[in-house]
């Protein structure tokens, strides 16, 4: 794998010291509770309070009890003060703030947060959403527990640990001999929405090996040198991408016509002059990046 370019990712920053030694603790978050420099992000519905629209809001653990619905996210790195996740549902969130403005979810406000905040938000989030569909075993359908600070799901009946998954995905801008690049559009998407093509790692694939496979599948063209750029979460619901550039080596681009249902290449000035007609991957996706990091600029909006 190629020497990784610096690409700004805004989900990709070291914001906690992960402290998992106090994963195993008793009676951790009856401590925590204790200690005044405890921060408690609560979350509804993947939403988080946030502090004005650069920060989020933490709250006094003395204003919560403890349900089992927490996770221990780990230490600040500057004061080293303890944070925690705990899911909320309705009735809580509504009696803690009834008015639902003041939910934010990722998507929408991650890219305002600052990259601390923005990789924290992220963390919890792929955590509540590995909890949410985790709560059977899949081996037996029983009944699944939460443990270890909420890094473990155990199924009592096999006594056997569930721990949390990443699902990684490659994505890749694939540039041509005049150093076009290749956008597409699903189906889903507005009109005039496009980025750069991505994919699922397949069991027993490596990340180069699933670049070139993708690119067939979804676009029908071979590409050769996958180079790595960066990575970054992406809690939607629990996804790593990994992001590369490819070069075109040949095919007629072809859109698979499920997934993708348009395909074209873009001149860097093309894309330039159409910013004002097309939609392009928001700022906090790794897409951007990429884009951003073929074109020699940043992109603005």
């Amino acid at each position: 794998m190629s020497k990784q370019v610096t690409l700004n990712l805004p989900l990709a920053e070291i914001a906690l010291d992960r402290d998992y030694l106090a994963r195993t603790k008793a009676n951790l978050f009856e401590e925590l509770w204790l200690n005044v420099q405890t921060r408690v992000l609560v979350m509804f519905e993947e939403q988080v309070l946030l502090d004005g629209d650069s920060a989020l809001r933490y709250i006094d653990p003395s204003r919560l009890s403890i349900t089992g619905n927490e996770v221990y996210l780990g230490k600040t790195l500057t004061e080293g003060a303890a944070v925690v996740l705990q899911v909320l549902g309705r009735e809580a969130a509504m009696e803690l703030e009834p008015d639902l403005n003041q939910w934010h979810p990722l998507r929408r406000s991650g890219i305002g947060l600052t990259s601390t905040d923005a990789s924290i938000f992220s963390q919890a989030l792929a955590l509540a959403n590995w909890h949410k569909t985790h709560t059977f075993c899949a081996s037996c359908g029983s009944g699944t527990i939460v443990a270890q600070a909420g890094w473990v799901r155990k199924c009592e009946k096999e006594n056997k640990e569930l721990f949390p998954r990443t699902d990684p995905a490659i994505i890749v801008g694939v540039i041509d001999d005049q150093d076009r690049i290749l956008l597409g559009s699903q189906g889903a998407w507005e009109e005039n929405r496009f980025s750069i093509l991505a994919g699922f790692v397949e069991p027993g694939e490596s990340l180069e090996a699933a670049v070139i496979r993708e690119m067939f599948e979804e676009a029908g063209i071979r590409v050769t040198e996958p180079e790595f750029l960066g990575s970054q979460a992406w809690p939607f619901p629990f996804s790593l991408m990994l992001g590369f550039t490819a070069k075109y080596a040949g095919g007629e681009v072809i859109p698979d016509g499920e997934e993708i249902v348009k395909l074209r290449w873009f001149t860097k000035q093309e894309l330039k002059d159409e910013l004002d007609t097309i939609l392009l991957p928001g700022r906090l996706s790794i897409a951007r990046a990429i884009i951003e990091h073929w074109l020699g600029e940043e992109v603005k909006g």
